[in-house]
């Protein structure tokens, strides 16, 4: 197993692209730029089964339809979201870029609660990690040893909690009772910036001082 980062769309958000030697793949926050994207899919001959959203804020969902579309492959997003997709004054792009709202069909499946997601041949265990915001998931591949977490923890800090149902403390909670909870040596593919990993930011990381 493999991952690509590759970041996209206007606040360059890292999506993510896991895939294994038969060119299975799954893409993490397609957040834009659809066609960079996809010749790096096509480039590598890959084939893509399915998106997951860690969430659904609009720097992550910018290519969602077009890469959707080219492949005719099913949406996953907490319940908790499901209606921002399609609505930009949820997901924030008629905040941040007006005009050029960003909207989606809904998904095709919505995640409630924790536990295992099999999708082809890639096996996630699931944690909500809400506080950045409400349906926030991040999704944990032990073979890869790699927590794809979105905005809820980067390295040296962690994700915002001043946009709508953003909530400081809750973000901490999910920190601490999920992520830090995880093998230390486990990489944290993060929505922005570098990838870290677990036991780096348990060290050095200011906002978990107290942890």
């Amino acid at each position: 197993m493999k991952w690509k980062q590759i970041p996209l769309g206007p606040l360059q958000t890292n999506c993510y692209v896991l895939y294994d030697s038969d060119k299975n793949a799954v893409i993490f926050d397609p957040g834009g730029d659809a066609q960079i994207l996809k010749s790096w899919l096509n480039e590598n001959k890959l084939i893509p089964a399915a998106i997951l959203l860690t969430h659904a804020h609009f720097d992550h969902i910018g290519a969602v339809s077009d890469i959707r579309q080219s492949y005719d492959i099913d949406v996953y997003l907490h319940e908790k979201e499901k209606d921002w997709l399609t609505d930009p004054n949820k997901n924030g792009s008629a905040l941040f870029i007006g005009n050029s709202s960003i909207t989606s069909a809904q998904a095709d499946h919505h995640i409630n609660g924790e536990g295992n997601l099999t999708i082809s041949t890639f096996s996630f265990e699931m944690y909500e990690t809400p506080g950045h915001s409400p349906g926030s998931v991040s999704f944990y591949h032990s073979e890869s040893e790699t927590i794809f977490s979105g905005d809820v923890l980067f390295s040296g800090g962690i994700g915002r909690t001043d946009l709508p149902e953003g909530n400081h403390q809750t973000l901490l909670n999910s920190i601490h009772d999920k992520l830090l909870e995880l093998p230390e040596n486990t990489q944290v593919a993060c929505g922005h910036g570098p990838v870290t990993t677990i036991g780096t930011e348990m060290d050095s990381n200011p906002f978990l001082n107290g942890f």
